[in-house]
């Protein structure tokens, strides 16, 4: 089973790009995130005509995430458990069907600039919650995967100028403090287990030729709990999508279970 995640940047915006790459590529199960519109705008037919189930938790110009899957979805989850006055679309959980059901959950975590600001506590205060919810998901003892854009750079060997991100809500001592927290609940970075050298990133910015230069950062992560950590098999990062006409900032991180 390949299961894939990307920040699309906005799914209407760069349809045909996304589009092009599903084809080709052809994932099992992808999370989708800042797809940048509500659900009904989101573009399902194309995605359903591929032969894609589609579940969506969208929001007007920000935010918003998506799940796609070659078999149906079941148990769909929009949303962390509530929190009075949080109505950010960054959280999608579903169970996908097939010989071997796995849980994933499609995650777009807080960016949390500036920090000093609430933004940046909003940021950590979400993560709180993920963590909670992660905790009630692994005592369900089953194959499950959480990945997105976590907006955390985890070491300096996840960015190929850590010094020039000091300042920034990703790289503060505060946000690798809760990502390790997460992780310590005994879930498994999957890049890590099957790679782990410095330079496997996700992002590049779109300012001072960062792409050019290859000055990146790796903040998509795939978390797997035991079962599916058991069953990885490989880790894909698709950098050629980022050198393409009109690209995200983000490219596809694809996982393989032996599922």
């Amino acid at each position: 089973m390949r299961i894939a995640t990307w920040n699309v940047n906005s799914i209407n915006a760069r349809l045909e790009n996304v589009l092009a790459w599903f084809e080709a590529e052809q994932p099992d199960v992808a999370a989708l995130q800042e797809i940048k519109c509500i659900d009904e705008n989101f573009p399902a037919e194309p995605f359903e005509t591929l032969g894609y189930n589609v579940a969506v938790h969208g929001q007007k110009t920000y935010n918003g995430v998506a799940l796609l899957s070659k078999t149906p979805l079941e148990d769909v989850r929009r949303g962390l458990p509530e929190v009075p006055g949080d109505d950010h679309a960054r959280y999608i959980e579903a169970v996908t069907g097939g010989a071997t059901p796995v849980r994933v959950g499609g995650i777009y975590l807080p960016n949390g600039n500036p920090i000093g600001t609430e933004k940046f506590t909003y940021k950590l205060n979400w993560f709180s919650r993920l963590r909670d919810h992660a905790i009630n998901l692994l005592a369900l003892e089953e194959p499950l995967v959480l990945l997105g854009d976590y907006n955390v750079i985890p070491g300096p060997d996840d960015a190929d100028k850590p010094e020039g991100w000091l300042g920034d809500a990703l790289f503060q001592p505060e946000s690798r403090a809760a990502w390790r927290a997460l992780k310590n609940l005994g879930l498994t970075d999957a890049y890590e287990q099957v790679d782990g050298s410095p330079g496997g990133f996700t992002f590049w910015d779109y300012q001072a030729g960062a792409w050019q230069r290859n000055h990146g950062i790796r903040i998509d992560h795939a978390l797997l709990s035991p079962q599916a950590a058991d069953v990885l098999q490989s880790v894909i990062i698709h950098r050629d999508v980022r050198d393409t006409e009109k690209p995200s900032d983000h490219v596809p991180v694809v996982i393989e279970l032996a599922l």
